[in-house]
């Protein structure tokens, strides 16, 4: 199952161009992920928030991205594409973008 990621579009402080830049580095590196934006998630205190779900998975919620955290995003894309039920065993090859979660829902 392909995991979807959506993206604020709305919040002035947001980081315009990241919906595309992360678009470019996921097609890249292959992966089958599908890249929607919305407009306004609710994460104004910590902009470019950025939603990961796929059916049947825990579903996680990330802000304060930056191009910089792009390379993480695709490595957190791996890993949670390899497991069954999207809880990750060991978030440390995530690096800072562990520090970014804002919440991990349930699936």
């Amino acid at each position: 199952m392909a995991a979807v990621l959506t993206i604020c579009r709305s919040c002035p402080a947001g980081r315009a161009g990241l919906a595309t830049a992360l678009a470019d580095a996921v097609a890249a590196a292959g992966l089958a992920a599908r890249i929607d934006e919305t407009d306004c998630m609710s994460g104004c205190t910590r902009p470019s928030t950025v939603a990961v779900r796929a059916d049947g998975k825990t579903a996680y919620l990330f802000g304060d991205l930056t191009e910089a955290d792009i390379p993480s995003l695709v490595t957190f894309l791996r890993l949670y594409g390899a497991t069954a039920d999207g809880n990750l065993a060991d978030a440390r090859p995530l690096g800072s973008l562990r520090e970014k979660a804002l919440a991990r829902i349930p699936g």
